[in-house]
């Protein structure tokens, strides 16, 4: 009995060493899988704060106004100190009706500002703004109010980007009185509506006038 009992420990002891070896093999082969699992998890993850950051580069800055008042600034932080803001210039579009306003790359206040009326251009065929496009510089013109006869239309707190007092950004516009006109403020950064200039709400233009240098860099996209 001796003899059968020895090889039945025997083979005993081998089946615990197959299983054995069989279990380490398992998680040998599966180590390789989890770490690609996690790998997968962690570009999912870094794929997701991208987006989220770009959604947060693209949105507009959490500090506008709303609703937008023409009466008010259109952001509820200060506006910028000029002095220690490097590289600064001015962008406007006007297809989004804002003005915004550069240190180099970085936006560092926008403005709700509505440019001039969209027509149809005979000569290129398109639907083409009254406000020219490209880049200008501010010019030394600027003052506290205007009026125009001929367009029955004045403003407030204006200065002067382009033929020396013709394109200007200026304040939502006044009448022959000075008072503003209501109707037309309240198409502020929401529709096209002016003859050329760029119009911006009363503080915002206010600054424009006292704080744009003669020489700043305008960028205008249509």
């Amino acid at each position: 009995m001796k003899p059968q009992s020895s090889r039945f420990y025997l083979s005993l002891a081998i089946a615990v060493i197959i299983c054995d070896a069989f279990l380490i093999y398992r998680v040998t082969k599966q180590a390789p899988a989890s770490t690609t699992t996690q790998a997968q998890i962690t570009e999912k993850n870094q794929a997701t704060k991208a987006t989220t950051a770009k959604k947060t580069t693209d949105s507009e800055s959490t500090t506008m106004q709303t609703p937008i008042d023409w009466q008010k600034p259109s952001e509820t932080k200060p506006y910028p100190d000029l002095d220690q803001v490097n590289d600064f210039w001015v962008k406007v579009d006007l297809k989004k009706n804002r003005t915004y306003l550069m240190s180099g790359a970085k936006v560092i206040y926008t403005m709700y500002s509505s440019g001039g009326s969209y027509h149809h251009d005979e000569e290129t065929g398109k639907y083409e703004s009254y406000t020219p496009t490209g880049t200008f510089y501010i010019e030394p013109e600027r003052g506290d109010s205007f009026y125009n006869a001929s367009l029955n239309e004045g403003a407030n707190n204006w200065v002067s980007f382009k033929d020396h007092g013709i394109y200007l950004f200026h304040s939502v516009p006044t009448d022959a009185s000075g008072n503003y006109n209501v109707k037309e403020a309240k198409k502020l950064g929401k529709t096209a509506a002016s003859h050329g200039c760029i119009r911006l709400s009363v503080p915002d233009s206010k600054w424009m006038s006292e704080n744009l240098k003669t020489d700043t860099k305008v960028v205008i996209n249509g």
